[in-house]
């Protein structure tokens, strides 16, 4: 592991940190931001962030704002990169798949499936290295994302309870399987097995294993550009449908980028704050 980048911001460090991953067949860089009482060694939560389509490991590090909260709760907090990336790594006709855009699925269609195994990078390889390399408390940690990584995050949580003790999003894919963006992607990463999509589908997801947090945070702008194809209603049906806590606060005025997120990034990290600590005292 080899570290690319650090900057000093809100008495922490926001690094970058490049190393091979064994999940990815390839070099893969993420950032993280280590608060003062991290750099002192002492054990914090941290929350993963799972960032959308095109975005990579430093998008989030500069247009989310999200330092000054986390260094004054005390946050550690990571953020990989969206796919892949490489000569030798396939790319796709478009933003909306390839390069940019894995889906945080472990892709099992050619060409991608050599390096497009994106769930076990983030919540194997990665996790593991980062409660290995910093001083992360092993039970407080959650995920977190913007629509593409909403999805990301909602499903991740939901297949890996035991990791991810916390969840919420902004502007999730809430049901992949229903929609252009998801349809294009796992159709080119799973194959037409529309039964095999509802395995990494938040909404069908909810539907399958029930209430796992005692509350998830949504975030989502009634401006939002892509609005029909996240379909928040759907997930909160099937949340209401088995009765899993779901916080859904629509904006009036906010579209689907990075100033409406740092609008009400501070929130969410109070959010997995409280929810982390809730986990610690069970």
């Amino acid at each position: 592991m080899e570290l690319i980048q650090s900057n000093r911001c809100f008495e922490g460090e926001q690094r970058i940190y490049r190393f091979h991953s064994n999940a990815l067949q390839t070099e893969t860089q993420f950032g993280i931001f280590l608060p003062e009482q991290a750099l002192a060694g002492q054990a914090c939560p941290a929350v993963f962030y799972l960032a959308g389509l095109t975005c990579n490991e430093e998008t989030f590090a500069i247009k989310a704002h999200a330092q000054h909260m986390a260094a004054q709760l005390g946050l550690i907090l990571m953020s990989p990169d969206t796919s892949p990336r490489g000569e030798a790594v396939a790319k796709g006709d478009h933003w909306d798949i390839g390069q940019g855009a894995g889906f945080y699925i472990n892709a099992t269609q050619a060409p991608w499936a050599a390096h497009y195994q994106m769930e076990t990078f983030v919540a194997d390889e990665l996790y593991q290295l980062v409660l290995q390399q910093f001083p992360i408390q092993a039970q407080q940690l959650g995920i977190m994302g913007h629509s593409m990584g909403g999805h990301g995050a909602l499903t991740l949580a939901f297949k890996y309870p035991e990791k991810f003790k916390s969840v919420s999003a902004f502007a999730p894919i809430c049901a992949p399987s229903q929609c252009p963006w998801g349809e294009k992607a796992f159709s080119n990463y799973l194959g037409t097995d529309q039964q095999v999509w509802l395995q990494h589908d938040a909404t069908a997801l909810v539907q399958a294993k029930g209430a796992l947090f005692s509350e998830i945070l949504i975030d989502q702008g009634l401006q939002d550009q892509f609005y029909s194809q996240l379909n928040p209603a759907l997930f909160q049906q099937a949340c209401d449908a088995v009765g899993q806590k779901l916080s859904l606060r629509e904006h009036a005025g906010y579209d689907h980028g990075y100033y409406f997120i740092q609008t009400f990034m501070d929130e969410h990290l109070q959010f997995h704050a409280i929810q982390l600590e809730k986990v610690a005292g069970e």
